[in-house]
């Protein structure tokens, strides 16, 4: 692409991906994305970040308008997901004279990532610096926003600090500063969705991010996707979406405690509906209701999922499996501020019943906390049944009582 100077000195020379539609398999980018990468040129000469590897031709063109590829100093990688690194191994053979500067982390996973045992690493500690001339990068340690691996990179002389995936978003337009993009509406719900995708998990760390963005002199941040943001743009709307976002306190009561379920025949709704009116029985602090995954928005099921103190799920058993709503529900728990988190687990079953140890198995992978082994019901639930239902029911709020303490 034709280059583009952002500030004297300081280039856009990152990738657009308009037509992506789907980004590390399970995130949706109905607005594309970008892989934004960013050239400092002075008496040294700074890249920071890279692409990804499919665009490495384009990439090295861009790079290439503005400086020799021999005259590269540094390297910077904020973080090392292959969207970032991706076109590292390729680079530095073309750019002889480059460091690689980045975290210790970073620097272990990529050299898992280029298997390239020759690249000349500097390790950044936070608060070091390196100058360039007329120009100087601090580093700042911001791990678990959203690796282990993550720093931003400040530049006070510019007044620009570049966040890595940080306020950033899925969103490609023409435009590369957000004060020149069309759909602002659009930007913003792919902003949301990011964030939700990415950072939600990580609330605490992403509070303390911003914490450390506040004590920065800055009017641009140079985020990793989506347009720069400007404090005469969007700068100040990203700030305070992820403040507000990351800033909650989960409700105690009522506890929220929903219970999900697919049913081929009515008889695992039955289950779930005992069960609610159960659990209701022993408090209506619980505020338990019930889903149909199938007949309720998607993105809705996963934030009650998520913002529970416990929830149950309830499937049938076809085809000696979990049926596929259900394991997309689940692919979705927010496992990282979920351990331990109580699961009640149910279905109806003909043959066999293996939907309901599938689930307990995949949970208890992932350290939440389902009850006994499930509640498994043979076809459609009787009077019989009842006695099983109330005692899982007592077993599921006793440890709600235990885990919200």
């Amino acid at each position: 692409m034709k280059k583009y100077e952002l500030k004297p000195g300081l280039f856009y020379v990152g990738i657009k991906n308009p037509t992506l539609r789907t980004f590390d398999i399970v995130m949706r980018t109905d607005y594309g994305t970008t892989y934004n990468s960013y050239l400092i040129k002075d008496e040294k000469n700074a890249l920071i970040e890279t692409a990804h590897h499919s665009f490495f031709d384009s990439y090295i063109e861009s790079v290439q308008e503005i400086v020799d590829l021999n005259t590269i100093d540094y390297i910077i990688l904020n973080h090392t997901e292959p969207d970032h690194s991706g076109s590292l191994n390729n680079l530095v053979k073309l750019c002889p004279h480059a460091t690689v500067v980045c975290t210790t982390p970073a620097s272990i996973y990529l050299k898992a990532i280029t298997n390239n045992s020759a690249i000349k690493f500097q390790i950044a500690k936070n608060g070091d610096t390196i100058s360039l001339g007329r120009n100087s990068l601090q580093f700042i340690l911001a791990p678990f926003l959203h690796w282990p691996d993550t720093m931003f990179t400040y530049c006070s002389e510019m007044s620009t600090v570049f966040t890595c995936d940080f306020l950033g978003a899925h969103y490609c337009e023409d435009a590369i500063v957000d004060s020149k993009i069309h759909y602002v509406n659009k930007y913003k719900h792919g902003f949301l969705n990011y964030y939700n995708d990415i950072f939600s998990p990580f609330k605490k760390h992403v509070l303390e991010g911003l914490k450390k963005l506040s004590g920065l002199p800055f009017d641009m941040a140079c985020v990793s996707h989506g347009p720069v943001l400007t404090s005469s743009g969007l700068l100040n709307y990203a700030m305070d979406s992820y403040y507000a976002l990351s800033n909650t306190v989960m409700p105690q009561t009522p506890k929220i405690t929903p219970v999900f379920y697919c049913s081929a025949y009515g008889f695992t709704r039955k289950i779930a509906d005992a069960i609610v009116k159960e659990i209701n029985k022993i408090s209506s602090d619980y505020n338990c209701q019930s889903y149909d995954i199938i007949e309720h928005d998607m993105n809705m099921l996963i934030k009650l999922m998520n913002e529970s103190v416990g929830f149950l799920i309830g499937s049938p058993t076809i085809n000696r499996d979990t049926v596929p709503p259900v394991l997309s529900l689940l692919s979705h728990i927010d496992a990282i501020n979920s351990a331990k988190k109580p699961v009640g687990v149910f279905g109806s079953y003909g043959w066999s019943g293996e939907a309901i140890p599938t689930i307990v198995a995949r949970l208890s992978s992932i350290k939440l906390n389902p009850i006994n082994s499930g509640l498994k019901i043979n076809f459609n639930p009787s009077i019989s049944d009842d006695d099983q239902i109330k005692a899982y029911a007592k077993d599921f709020t006793d440890a709600i009582a235990s885990y919200a303490k």
